[in-house]
């Protein structure tokens, strides 16, 4: 009988609208979060996929010693593609020519990921046995000889190669690279018991995969083994890779706490319609369990229509997204499962724990109200709700993004602006009692409105806020994520690297850059030291750690230092001061965590079996990303003065000057052709490695290009996720401005009573929209300040700063926003006549 007549009321409410508000709540809910996941994800995966170009696979595991041949059967057995490659040095000879170079010997299946870039095209293909690719610069050094001897073996030289997939950008490896097969590598010679070898180990496969063998394979790695993906600091773009995920999970917590908002003012303004219903059912009797089951079936009927409605809006919105895309975006397909689950879970959690309150006040409405109206039941339990409400938030936002920092940033948010509402909401009522019930001017009315109104419109205040918080957090976000990319990799950016400057070769090399037009960056002189004590404990590599012995671990490799009088610009400098004694040292800022230095400790570095103390006067934060020569450490000229030292330089080479060389060089080309991207086949280049056969020249111009096609995909991801966002605003404004509309349709019919007229009324309601909207907008402000400072800080990694402009700009959009939804919404009450709204409302 109880679900009987569940169902016949719930059926007559939805005809007659009053549950639609609800609905759309949830719906908004569900297809927030589920259209938002799915975009997101996909949107990370491509992004991933791009970037793992830059390695040329999706996982790496880079080793010593040849590992365990059971890695391999279990990578095979999840399905995942592998290639085994080996790097090593060695010596090539050419007639009485030699140079050291990096082998890179490698398997069929060779990249997984990208393309070999040759200087006659990009190719999958690999060289031919007896055959050798060589990095350009190599050609240009030895005099482009036919063949190279390698080892006991000689071997023809085929392609010139620009760059490999997974090169990486290294400016102090200066050893030209070639490329050969790995079945040619024994019949060198070269390698013997005891020769440095590093194994490359290349795997690719789907996420799920990837992620099992990961975990399944990770722990057995010894410290000598490495575990190296787009996000280990391997790549370029891991920085921007990281940022950008960080961007788009807050992007979708943005929506699920704009969906929690949505569904707690819809059962909220239920509940308030449905307290005279409740009172009339407990005077004919109905029990308390009778009308808990009424309700109770009404939420879960109403929450199970919304999850279905919105997990269809949420494929319908990836689908139509996608086709939006570029095509090498929209080609990664993530599966549906996860977004789904979400998206129900959103529906079902949201639903009841937000409705948790509001249905606890509905039951507990007296039967006396029938007569005394102003009797609502239950008034204390008010940090009940909001217990309900952070825990369902806080649940949802760590499901999805499993950051706590992140989650609970955005509580933190939701807290401040709690208790701005609150304070607010006690001043309005205060000082609403000076107004009192005048209405001679629009002002006046809408004030009056304010304060009568005062509970509901806080209320109101809170999803209009939340909404303009919201999209100031994105908008800044992304904005600042965008000029930190423009910034690492301007116009201008170096395309060429100089390793290896002899001192002597600095003034005709700075002559030779003058008569070719090109301006250099700076020269960082480069002194190759071990760090061997930190105030004077002697440090222990990890593997003789692993092996029992007793002492600090540092680092068991020599570093390349360098020295300057100024802060490199792409530095940031976080304690002390920058190198002023001559005995300062500058240290990065995860080199000081990881050996546990601080400002004032004394490090000692063994140079030219010489050793060298110095004092740490100052942590840096280093931009690695940038493509730019960065130092652990920076010393003063005064300290590194006694060593022998080589500099490293870099300039930016446009194809016009290119263009403008070849046709006055002619004769330096070996009738070459240069190449569209600037490669070092140009005859500036060609001339640069003739006049100075022992520097090497490193191009990264492919890189650059690289780089900034996945930056160019990132920015499209952050304004795609930014629409998003504004979309699912814009739906809670505008259910935000229904949750009033029946009192605010009786206090118009009581006005249009007493006289009021219609220029007065809409005058008054767009102005009490406006103050709303203004409100709003001051704390908008605040709490997006106070949460862009928290994610910056703790997140992003972003440097803090004021927006000073949205202290006009927000409260200004935030009353024509909210005026214009409120009028708009409000068009029909206002346009009707007294008899029309009485005969409304009855």
């Amino acid at each position: 009988m109880e679900l009987s007549l569940a169902w016949r009321l719930f059926k007559r409410e939805l005809q007659q609208g009053q549950l639609l508000l609800i609905i759309l709540a949830i719906t908004l809910a569900v297809l927030s979060v589920s259209g938002l996941a799915r975009v997101s994800e996909r949107l990370q995966v491509a992004i991933t996929g791009q970037a793992s170009q830059f390695i040329a696979a999706d996982r790496i595991i880079d080793s010593p010693v040849k590992i365990d041949a059971a890695i391999l059967t279990k990578a095979e057995d999840l399905g995942l593609k592998h290639v085994t490659n080996m790097q090593f040095n060695s010596m090539v000879y050419s007639g009485d020519k030699f140079q050291l170079v990096t082998v890179r010997a490698v398997e069929t299946g060779y990249p997984l990921k990208g393309d070999i870039e040759l200087t006659s095209g990009k190719t999958k293909a690999l060289p031919q046995a007896g055959e050798i690719w060589f990095e350009t610069r190599l050609g240009g050094l030895l005099g482009y000889p036919k063949s190279i001897e390698l080892g006991n073996s000689e071997f023809v030289l085929s392609n010139e190669i620009s760059r490999l997939p997974d090169a990486g950008f290294n400016p102090f490896a200066s050893s030209p690279v070639v490329l050969m097969r790995m079945e040619d590598v024994a019949k060198t010679g070269v390698i013997q018991p005891g020769s440095r070898v590093t194994y490359l180990y290349q795997f690719a496969g789907d996420e799920a995969s990837l992620t099992a063998f990961e975990q399944s394979v990770k722990p057995l790695l010894n410290s000598t083994q490495r575990w190296v993906d787009v996000q280990s600091g391997d790549s370029p773009i891991a920085g921007a890779v990281k940022r950008a995920e960080r961007f788009l999970l807050l992007a979708s917590l943005m929506g699920i706490a704009l969906a929690c908002a949505a569904i707690g003012i819809a059962a909220q303004r239920y509940c308030q319609r449905h307290y005279d219903v409740v009172a009339m059912l407990k005077t004919f009797g109905a029990s308390a369990k009778q009308i808990r089951l009424l309700f109770g079936t009404h939420l879960l009927l109403v929450t199970l229509m919304g999850i279905v409605l919105g997990l269809i809006g949420g494929v319908l919105l990836d689908f139509g997204i996608s086709y939006l895309l570029p095509p090498e975006i929209a080609a990664y397909s993530p599966p549906l499962t996860r977004p789904l689950l979400l998206g129900v879970s959103t529906g079902l959690i949201s639903a009841f724990m937000f409705s948790a309150y509001p249905l606890m006040r509905l039951l507990a409405i007296p039967p006396l109200r029938v007569l005394q109206r102003q009797l609502e039941g239950l008034q204390l339990g008010m940090w009940l709700h909001l217990l309900l409400s952070l825990g369902a938030m806080a649940l949802l936002g760590y499901l999805y993004s499993q950051s706590w920092a992140l989650t609970l940033t955005v509580v933190a948010a939701v807290l401040l602006l709690g208790v701005l509402l609150s304070v607010l909401g006690f001043v309005m009522i205060r000082l609403g009692h000076s107004v009192g019930m005048k209405t001679t001017n629009p002002l006046q009315l809408a004030l009056a409105g304010l304060r009568r109104r005062a509970r509901q419109n806080a209320v109101q205040l809170v999803g209009f806020s939340a909404a303009l918080v919201l999209l100031l957090m994105i908008l800044a976000l992304r904005q600042d994520l965008l000029n930190e990319w423009q910034k690492q990799l301007p116009e201008n950016a170096p395309n060429y690297f100089l390793v290896n400057i002899a001192p002597d070769d600095a003034k005709p090399l700075n002559d030779f850059m003058t008569t070719k037009g090109i301006v250099a960056t700076d020269i960082y002189p480069v002194i190759r030291g071990r760090l061997t004590q930190i105030n004077g404990e002697v440090l222990i590599s990890n593997e003789q750690s692993d092996a029992g012995e007793k002492g600090r671990v540092g680092i068991s490799r020599e570093l390349n230092l360098t020295w300057r009088n100024t802060l490199p610009a792409n530095n940031e400098l976080l304690e002390g001061h920058f190198n002023q004694a001559a005995d300062d040292v500058s240290v990065e800022s995860g080199v000081a965590d990881r050996l546990g230095i601080g400002i004032g400790d004394k490090l000692t570095y063994v140079i030219d079996n010489q050793e060298l103390t110095v004092k740490v006067a100052s942590i840096r934060a280093v931009h690695w990303e940038t493509l730019q020569p960065n130092f652990f450490m920076i010393f003063t000229q005064e300290a590194l003065a006694p060593f022998a030292y080589t500099s490293m330089a870099s300039f930016y080479l446009n194809d016009q000057q290119a263009t403008n060389d070849q046709s006055t060089n002619d004769q330096s080309t070996n009738g070459q052709a240069l190449s569209a991207d600037g490669t070092p086949k140009d005859a500036v280049i060609l001339a640069l490695i003739q006049q100075f056969p022992t520097i090497s020249i490193i191009d990264v111009g492919a890189m650059v290009g690289q780089l900034r096609q996945i930056i160019e995909q990132v920015s499209l991801s952050l304004t795609l996720v930014l629409a998003l966002v504004l979309l699912a605003s814009a739906l809670v404004l505008i259910a935000q401005t229904e949750a009033g509309m029946a009192t605010r349709q009786r206090e118009l019919a009581v006005l249009r009573t007493f006289g009021a007229s219609g220029w007065l009324l809409r005058s008054a309601t767009g102005l009490e929209f406006a103050l709303l909207g203004g409100i709003a907008g001051v704390l908008a402000v605040i709490v997006a300040e106070f949460a862009l400072y928290l994610l910056k800080t703790q997140v992003f990694e972003l440097n803090v700063y004021m927006h000073w402009p949205w202290w006009g700009i927000a409260p200004v959009s935030g009353a024509l926003i909210v005026a214009l939804l409120g009028v708009w919404r409000c068009r029909q009450l206002l346009s009707q006549s007294c008899s029309e709204l009485l005969k409304a409302g009855s």
